[in-house]
C-alpha cells in the first residue's frame, strides 16, 4: 500500500473534487467516520457542514484539512467492507480516528485507490499537528496495516511502478468530451495544490501536459492590465480552443493573487529534489558522448521527469523546464545550475557539445596526474584541499578547472627547488 498525504486550506475544494468525480461516474462515497448518519442519507451540504462547523472552532489555523490517498497494488481486489476497515484502522493510527472524515473509492486509474477527506481541528478547537505527519505517523501505520490486512507491501516495488500513480488519473482534457469548467476544475484541483512551481511558465509546464493553460493575455490586453487571469483548454496541437474561463469564476478562486502566494511559498525546495533531477540528467548524458535531445527527453521520461522545451519561431532552443512527477516539483533549467540550462543541455547533447568535450579532454591532465600531485603534497594538504581535489576527480565532463590551483603552485615550486639543487 502506498499512502500520499496532502494538506490544504480549502475543505470545500477537496470535497468538490471528490464529489465531481462521483457525479462523473468514476467514484463513489463508500463510507464516513464520525458522521451522525450514513453517507447514502447525506446531501453535499450535510457533508460539507460537518467539516465547516469543526473548522469554525479554530479560525487561526491556515492549513486545516487533509486529503489522503491510499493506493493498492493492481492485483488487489478488496470489498468495500475491507476497504473501510483498512481506512478506519489507518485514520486511528495517524491520530485522526475521532475526526470527521469521508471515504471515496475512485475507479479512474489502473490501480485500486481511496481518497480520504478530513480536517485537523479537534472538537475542543485544538489543532492536530500536520508537520511531518507522513514520516512520523503515516509510514509506521502503513507498515502495520500491510501486515494486519495481508496487503502487498510498498517496499521492493520497482521504481517504474511508482509512476503508475499518475499525477492526474483522468488524463488530458479533451474539448467537448465533458463540460469545460468541470474538466478544468479537475485538473486545476490536482495541479495547483499538488505541485511546487515558482512562476507562471513553470505552472504551465505541468498544465499543458493535460491540455490546459493559465493565460494572462498579451501585455496590452485588458486582462493583463487588470491583473486578471483566465484558464484555457488546448487542442492536441497546443492551440487554445473554446471559450476561456476567468479564474474568479471557479469556486476555489485560482486567481493571479492566489498563484503569486504559491510562487512565494514554493521558492525554497528540498535540496534532495533538485539533486535527483540533476543526477538523472547527468547519468543519461554519460551513457553516450553525443545524444539527440529527443532521446534525452525519452530517457528522463522513463524516470518520471517530463521535459518541456521552449523554442523561437525559427526553431532555436531558448528555454527548458523539468517536471518531476515523482517529487511533484517543477524546475526551470537555469534554477538547477547553468549546466542544466537550455544552451548547456543542447551543447552537452549535440555535436557541438561533443567537440567541446573533446577539447576539454585534450586540455585537462589525467586523473593519474592529479593523484600524483596529491601523493606529493599529502603531508601539507588541508581538509578543504582534499575536498576540492575529490570534487575535481568526480566532476562532470564539461567542467574545466581540473587541478586545484593550490596543487599546481605547490608542484611547480617543488620542481624548481629540484632543478636548483642540480
Amino acid at each position: 500500500m502506498v499512502t500520499i498525504i496532502k494538506t490544504s486550506h480549502s475543505i470545500r475544494s477537496i470535497l468538490n473534487y471528490n464529489e465531481n468525480k462521483v457525479k462523473a461516474g468514476v467514484a463513489e462515497c463508500i463510507g464516513a467516520g464520525n458522521y451522525p448518519v450514513d453517507v447514502d442519507k447525506m446531501s453535499d451540504a450535510m457533508k460539507l457542514n460537518r467539516f465547516t462547523k469543526r473548522l469554525e472552532l479554530n479560525e487561526n489555523a491556515k492549513r486545516n484539512c487533509v486529503h489522503i490517498s491510499l493506493n493498492f497494488d493492481p492485483s488487489e481486489k478488496h470489498s468495500k467492507e475491507k476497504l473501510m476497515a483498512i481506512t478506519d484502522s489507518y485514520m486511528e493510527k495517524i491520530g485522526f480516528g475521532k475526526q470527521p472524515y469521508l471515504v471515496y473509492q475512485h475507479h479512474d486509474a489502473g490501480h485500486p485507490h481511496l481518497h480520504v477527506v478530513s480536517v485537523n481541528i479537534e472538537k475542543d478547537g485544538k489543532r492536530i499537528d500536520l508537520h511531518h505527519l507522513g514520516i512520523r505517523k503515516s509510514e509506521p501505520a502503513r507498515k502495520e496495516i500491510e501486515e494486519l490486512f495481508g496487503l502487498v507491501k510498498a517496499e521492493g516495488r520497482k521504481k517504474k511502478e511508482e509512476y503508475n500513480l499518475k499525477p492526474i488519473s483522468m488524463g488530458k482534457v479533451q474539448y467537448g468530451r465533458i463540460e469545460s469548467k468541470k474538466a478544468l476544475t479537475n485538473v486545476l484541483n490536482e495541479v495547483l495544490n499538488g505541485y511546487k512551481y515558482s512562476s507562471l511558465p513553470e505552472l504551465n509546464a505541468v498544465l499543458k501536459q493535460y491540455n490546459v493553460m493559465a493565460d494572462r493575455g498579451s501585455e496590452n490586453s485588458k486582462i493583463f492590465l487588470a491583473n486578471g487571469l483566465v484558464y484555457r483548454i488546448l487542442n492536441e496541437q497546443g492551440k487554445p480552443i473554446g471559450v476561456p474561463i476567468k479564474a474568479s469564476d471557479f469556486y476555489f478562486k485560482p486567481t493571479l493573487k492566489f498563484l503569486e502566494e504559491k510562487f512565494k511559498d514554493n521558492q525554497v525546495r528540498k535540496t534532495s529534489d533538485k539533486t535527483r533531477v540533476k543526477n538523472i540528467i547527468d547519468i543519461a548524458l554519460l551513457r553516450k558522448r553525443a545524444i539527440p535531445i529527443n532521446e534525452l527527453e525519452k530517457l528522463l521520461e522513463k524516470e518520471g521527469i517530463h521535459t518541456m522545451f521552449r523554442r523561437s519561431p525559427q526553431g532555436q532552443l531558448y528555454g527548458i523546464t523539468y517536471v518531476d512527477h515523482r517529487t511533484k516539483n517543477v524546475f526551470n533549467g537555469s534554477s538547477l545550475g547553468k549546466e542544466y540550462s537550455a544552451k548547456a543541455i543542447e551543447d552537452r547533447c549535440g555535436i557541438a557539445g561533443e567537440e567541446k568535450r573533446s577539447q576539454v579532454y585534450r586540455s585537462r591532465p589525467s586523473n593519474e596526474s592529479l593523484i600524483e600531485d596529491l601523493q606529493l603534497q599529502k603531508n601539507k594538504l588541508t581538509i578543504p584541499d582534499l575536498v576540492k581535489a575529490l570534487d575535481q576527480l568526480l566532476q562532470a565532463e564539461y567542467s574545466s578547472d581540473y587541478i586545484p590551483n593550490q596543487l599546481k603552485n605547490k608542484r611547480r615550486k617543488k620542481r624548481k627547488r629540484g632543478l636548483s639543487n642540480n
